[in-house]
């Protein structure tokens, strides 16, 4: 168990040691149609005509050179976001799809450098959210986001977050065909941290254009579990609509990470939090916990919070993704 000082009126570590924490399953059930209604999501998905649009340079840094980009999501919705091309007009020998925390993206930040040489990436701000995937219908702070069309599995923006991350995908291989399964290039890589943790989880069992993912601190893990647990993120509002609201777990039990996780086979590289005050840490473990396939851990010693050794375990982990995905993207 790690804790640090702190102003919250719980306990971010909830008790659990590491032991505790590697114990803590997937809910027992999934719906009978699970797969089916996620499968059928992934086809809507890859039946949009995604139309990308490369914007101008923006910036040239680190290897890559960055470009605005627009595209087609389901709905007929228009997402922006940035794509990161090789420097120099190089043809491009990896591709990925990065996905953003829930505050948002306002440019691509620290996610460039991307894991590997010669790569590039897709780096979509799913609907609703900062900067450039803002809509008038969908709101754009967490606590409201998190509850959009909550009432149905059909209606619930978590649904269409996940398509929007297909849809970055087949944007990415429009604009760079090499990056293209089907052109004879290695799959894609994913990364996801925090909310993009728990849109991958849900995202890539169904997509066989990739090849390994890496989840940060994963939300949406057991739901089931995440209810009874106070936290300073999203699942508060979900807490506080649930109280009014119980039958939402329905509903909740379609979007959860660790259930999708169990039909994730892929190579999954999950960094897992003891203490984290927004996404509390026994649904991240759940996330990887539940992982059927080749999984490796790293564990952090707190998520969202500031503390001393925060430096030197981010640069563990960009270590620890390089040579992941540098093992698991194979052409």
């Amino acid at each position: 168990m790690t804790s640090f000082e702190h102003d919250f009126p719980f306990d971010p570590s909830y008790g659990r040691t590491l032991d505790d924490l590697l114990r803590v399953p997937a809910p027992a059930t999934a719906p009978d149609d699970f797969d089916a209604f996620w499968r059928a999501r992934y086809a809507q998905a890859r039946a949009v005509a995604t139309e990308p649009e490369l914007g101008p340079l923006e910036e040239e840094r680190d290897g890559v050179r960055i470009h605005g980009v627009t595209f087609t999501s389901v709905g007929g919705v228009r997402l922006g976001g940035w794509v990161a091309l090789p420097a120099e007009g190089a043809s491009a020998e990896y591709g990925f799809v990065i996905g953003h925390g829930y505050g948002g993206r306002a440019e691509p930040g620290p996610d460039v450098p991307l894991p590997l040489p010669r790569s590039a990436a897709i780096l979509p701000c799913v609907r609703g959210l900062p900067a450039r995937g803002l809509r008038q219908d969908v709101p754009d702070t967490s606590a409201r986001h998190v509850l959009h069309g909550i009432a149905s599995r059909d209606t619930y923006v978590i649904g269409d977050c996940v398509a929007d991350l297909w849809c970055a995908a087949s944007a990415l291989n429009e604009l760079v065909p090499e990056t293209d399964p089907r052109a004879g290039g290695p799959r894609l890589g994913y990364l996801g941290e925090s909310f993009g943790g728990g849109l991958g989880a849900l995202a890539l069992p169904w997509d066989d254009r990739f090849g390994a993912g890496q989840l940060t601190v994963p939300t949406f893990g057991n739901h089931p579990l995440r209810l009874t647990l106070p936290c300073a993120g999203s699942g508060e509002a979900v807490r506080g609509h649930h109280r009014t609201h119980p039958e939402v777990t329905e509903v909740l039990r379609y979007f959860d990470a660790a259930t999708a996780a169990t039909r994730l086979e892929l190579p999954v590289l999950v960094a897992a939090a003891l203490f984290d005050p927004s996404v509390p840490p026994p649904g991240q473990f759940a996330v990887h916990n539940a992982l059927p396939g080749e999984r490796e851990l790293q564990v952090l010693s707190a998520g969202h919070f500031e503390h001393p050794g925060r430096a030197a375990e981010t640069e563990e982990l960009h270590a620890a993704r390089r040579r992941f995905f540098g093992a698991h993207l194979k052409a």
